[in-house]
């Protein structure tokens, strides 16, 4: 069973950001089956590096678009972005180094800052982008 579940509450009204907000669930919905049958430490590492990535992907993708439209809420939504990857680096530099196991305690935080973030940040701009043309 998914961790998380994609429903129309998550989407921004961005065709590109709604697939790339799906891909992320994927991941983590992939990481969270990985960890519960007990994949091991090579194969978690893997997901969870390939999560770092794309989101890093991702929130580039969306801080271009503030950059290209003059988003008023660029400065606060870059620092949540900013927060989340010193996080996730921050779980995975413990989980390289043996002090961290990717536990229901890392998979809430993921899962509930993913959806809180695009349902409360994310959903910010989209009406200010699809006012710009982004659709």
């Amino acid at each position: 069973m998914a961790l998380i579940n994609w429903s129309d509450s998550l989407s921004v009204n961005v065709k590109e950001i709604d697939l790339q907000h799906r891909k992320l669930i994927d991941m983590i919905n992939e990481l969270n089956e990985a960890m519960k049958i007990g994949k091991g430490k090579d194969s978690l590492g893997k997901i969870l590096n390939g999560l770092i990535s794309y989101t890093a992907t991702h929130f580039r993708q969306e801080e271009r678009y503030f950059d290209k439209y003059g988003y008023p809420d660029t400065v606060n939504h870059k620092k949540e972005h900013v927060a989340f990857v010193k996080k996730v680096t921050d779980f995975k530099d413990g989980f390289d180094k043996n002090n961290l196991a990717v536990t229901m305690e890392v998979m809430n935080f993921l899962s509930d800052w993913l959806k809180n973030h695009i349902k409360g940040t994310d959903k910010k701009y989209s009406k200010f982008f699809n006012e710009k043309g982004l659709v």
